[in-house]
């Protein structure tokens, strides 16, 4: 049996269903070019704050160095500020095939601002982020979620359904 198939993101294909998950401090640009060599099917970014893409953070920036790779690369974005999110998804959209958003990141620094998993605890937010991102752009939009915040938190399902609807939003992962 044969696991490896195509995988179709909104208009995007893939050649495969093997895609790099975005982490910190990995996923740069030489290592998202050997995992392509190697067959991956996209290759995503390190996840990039909007807020810092909002103030034109230089760091970030380089973050989002994809010259002369293979295509197609997911950027990922994370934050909890509709505003942040709709114009990070604005900046993004010209280097990303597809774009996704981050909500299961559970890092200190990125949960103490309310980012990340911190957006499980607060649905109706996390929808709106999607909603509002999905609107703004004209590339796939994903989401990475969590099975939830914590044992009592459980709530992959009812995200999951809500996104589901939100028109546009392609899939959403559940890492």
């Amino acid at each position: 049996m044969n696991l490896l198939h195509t995988l179709k993101i909104g208009n995007v294909i893939l050649d495969n269903n093997i895609i790099l998950a975005p982490m910190a401090g990995i996923t740069d640009r030489a290592f998202r070019t050997i995992c392509k060599e190697y067959g991956a099917g996209a290759v995503c970014t390190e996840m990039v704050s909007s807020k810092a893409l909002m103030y034109g953070d230089e760091k970030t920036k380089l973050l989002l160095n994809t010259k002369g790779e293979k295509r197609p690369i997911i950027v990922q974005i994370f934050g909890s500020d509709i505003v942040a999110m709709r114009e990070g998804a604005k900046i993004v959209e010209p280097i990303a095939d597809i774009i996704d958003i981050n909500m299961g990141c559970p890092a200190p620094k990125v949960i103490k601002n309310g980012d990340g998993s911190k957006l499980l605890l607060n649905i109706d937010l996390a929808v709106k982020i999607a909603e509002e991102v999905v609107k703004t752009v004209n590339k796939p939009v994903t989401v990475k979620i969590r099975k939830g915040w914590d044992s009592k938190n459980i709530v992959y399902e009812e995200l999951g359904k809500r996104l589901e609807e939100v028109r546009g939003v392609c899939n959403y992962f559940a890492w």
